[in-house]
């Protein structure tokens, strides 16, 4: 039996690297047989902070659990139903599974798929409640339905050239241009995106990619702030006295924009003095109060119905204190949920061959090896100004 190793959950706050299973074409729930499924190596796979929330505990995560969903891979093996996808191809693979099928497959909502996780509509690699598929945080893995799910990239070389940029197509990229996208965020915009992590950076240069006139970044960590202002955003220190509309003010003028996008999900915390102390609703009550009357919200931030760590009983069942009769009394359309990855990631693969975009430089990816992960997380979870990229055979230094 070939070997494989992967990036396992043990307790809060601590990650291994263990030997793990080599991947089969079967379903790892019920063990019957995936023929529409192929087995990848691993060439690069990614650390999120989706993994983080589970790291530190925030989740009904079990230990021993495979992580990662962030999956760029080539292709060893076929099942016997794949038909376009071969095998030496290097393709990415998007976090959510879908099986192409089902009502909402069929309707491009693919990350509520309905028959890929027996106890909720919709599905992950690597991640609780998602269905039971292991993580890509290996050195190998399965992905199934894979003539639907898999991009493939039309150049090996060219692609390999691009790995660090292409890699983020499998989350994080498509996540931030989709949070743009359902907020309104179009040419001459003002958009304020809430969070200067990964996604947060990675939505920024995706509203300067749609056309954005200001895009604002609020964050806490000056060493984030200092990447958003790399290519090119207004940054807010929300750690500062001044309210969030009153840092915008000095900005546009206003204390108001057309748009904006919570990166920062259920572990936000409060602005000015009570920055630090945990605050759940913070970043959707403030984005409610500085979009304009009639603006839209993206909300890409993750968001659980099960959180042990969290700072009330309510908020243990992603219960928060929003204040909707305001986003009511100004007419806001709000989107929530995961990004459906295949609805944009070949025309964002596009604009990465044709240097339209440079969504690595934007969020400082930084390659790390598979024995280096743990120290990846730790340096993610204390606030690092990179996103780290797994790169379990040095192919990406090759």
């Amino acid at each position: 039996m070939a070997s494989n190793r992967g990036v396992v959950y043990i307790k809060p706050g601590e990650v291994q690297v263990h030997s793990i299973d080599f991947p089969k074409l079967e379903d790892p729930t019920t063990g019957k047989s995936i023929e529409h499924g192929v087995i990848l190596k691993i060439v690069s796979t990614n650390i999120c902070g989706s993994d983080q929330h589970m790291v530190r505990g925030r989740t009904t995560a079990p230990a021993g659990l495979v992580l990662g969903h962030e999956i760029t891979g080539e292709v060893l093996e076929t099942g016997r139903d794949v038909l376009f996808i071969k095998k030496g191809d290097i393709v990415s693979v998007p976090f959510n599974i879908a099986c192409g099928r089902c009502r909402n497959c069929r309707e491009g909502r693919t990350g509520i798929c309905l028959n890929v996780n027996n106890s909720r509509p919709g599905a992950a690699y690597g991640y609780v409640d998602m269905g039971g598929w292991v993580g890509g945080q290996a050195e190998y893995v399965m992905a199934p339905y894979a003539d639907f799910n898999l991009l493939k990239f039309p150049d090996r070389d060219k692609a390999m050239s691009k790995i660090r940029d292409l890699t983020l197509l499998s989350d994080i990229f498509p996540t931030g241009f989709h949070g743009a996208v359902t907020a309104g965020v179009g040419p001459g915009t003002v958009v304020y995106v809430a969070g200067a992590g990964p996604v947060g950076l990675a939505c920024a240069a995706s509203c300067h990619l749609l056309g954005a006139a200001v895009v604002i970044v609020g964050d806490m960590i000056p060493e984030r702030l200092a990447q958003a202002r790399s290519f090119g955003c207004e940054a807010i220190d929300l750690k500062k006295d001044a309210t969030l509309a009153q840092q915008i003010e000095q900005i546009v003028g206003v204390p108001e924009v057309d748009c904006a996008v919570d990166c920062v999900g259920f572990e936000a915390r409060g602005h000015g003095h009570d920055a630090g102390v945990e605050r759940p609703a913070t970043v959707l009550n403030s984005i409610m109060e500085i979009t304009r009357a009639g603006g839209a919200l993206g909300i890409p931030g993750l968001y659980v119905t099960g959180d042990p760590g969290a700072v009330d009983e309510n908020a243990k069942i992603g219960m928060l204190g929003i204040r909707i009769g305001l986003g009511w009394a100004k007419s806001h359309s709000i989107a929530t949920g995961q990004c459906p990855v295949l609805k944009y990631n070949r025309q964002l693969m596009m604009a990465i061959l044709h240097d339209k975009i440079q969504i690595a430089k934007a969020v400082n990816a930084t390659a790390i090896s598979l024995d280096q992960a743990a120290q990846g997380y730790q340096d993610f979870d204390k606030g690092a100004a990179k996103k780290f990229v797994i790169d379990p055979h040095g192919m990406i230094a090759a």
